[in-house]
């Protein structure tokens, strides 16, 4: 008799955020709100940073997910953009067995990756 999984918003984010910095191009994520850049400031980090996960009102059952991240030099943002929306909706429903209804991607720096 199977069990009843219940997968929280954070965890969600924690495994979409591993997922992002699989993406060539991204070198790495920003803080997304208050809480983490104060984290950022006390020295630790989260696997959440720069992914903001939440249940999405109008579609029940699936996740509305925006990431924060930084590209690296040179790279074609778009390209980078498009291939992170598809990993990320990829491993949320093979990992988490969820659906997302919108990616949101904001590019909020470039770097030396």
């Amino acid at each position: 008799m199977p069990g009843r999984v219940t997968l929280t918003e954070n965890a969600l984010a924690a495994l979409l955020a591993l997922a992002a910095h699989e993406v060539p191009g991204v070198v790495g994520m920003a803080p997304a709100g208050l809480k983490d850049q104060v984290v950022r400031i006390l020295g630790r980090q989260e696997a959440s940073e720069g992914v903001v996960v939440r249940q999405d009102p109008a579609s029940p059952g699936k996740y509305t997910a925006d990431f924060y991240v930084v590209v690296a030099l040179g790279t074609r943002i778009p390209a980078v953009v498009e291939s992170l929306a598809e990993r990320v909706a990829f491993a949320a429903e093979r990992f988490a067995g969820v659906e997302l209804s919108q990616v949101r991607v904001h590019v909020v720096g470039v770097g030396r990756g």
